[in-house]
């Protein structure tokens, strides 16, 4: 799993990640998993998230509250405005990224996260029928 010693908590963190399709925040991992780990604290869940971020092995996505991410293959994402919540989009994140590296040639970037923010299918479709 890391380079790190084994941890049973950072392994059980990691696979609630990974099962979840949400982006969920560290709150929301806890929550998940408190009721079959209650020796759990909400500080070890956020240590662990961030060491399996750091390895690579999670994405950390940067809204208001951080949550994260176990597709790390190049993906943008959708937050949306209505209901807030977070979505994987279709497509080639890495060809955003790479247009604008080109276009930085002479800086030293690091990683690239694309977020769009609007509405979901979801929320379009309630908004679209309510003012039918």
């Amino acid at each position: 799993m890391s380079g790190r010693r084994y941890s049973r908590q950072r392994e059980m963190i990691y696979h609630c990640v990974q099962g979840r399709h949400d982006h969920p925040t560290a709150e929301m991992v806890y929550q998940q998993l408190k009721p079959t780990s209650p020796g759990l604290s909400l500080g070890t869940v956020y240590r662990n998230l961030n060491l399996l971020t750091d390895e690579g092995q999670l994405l950390r996505l940067p809204f208001t509250v951080d949550r994260y991410d176990a597709n790390t293959a190049p993906h943008g994402h959708l937050e949306c405005r209505t209901c807030g919540q977070v979505i994987d989009l279709d497509g080639d994140a890495s060809k955003v990224c790479d247009l604008f590296a080109s276009a930085n040639a002479g800086n030293d970037l690091e990683c690239c996260t694309v977020i769009f923010r609007g509405q979901c299918a979801d929320c379009r479709a309630g908004y679209a029928a309510q003012e039918a």
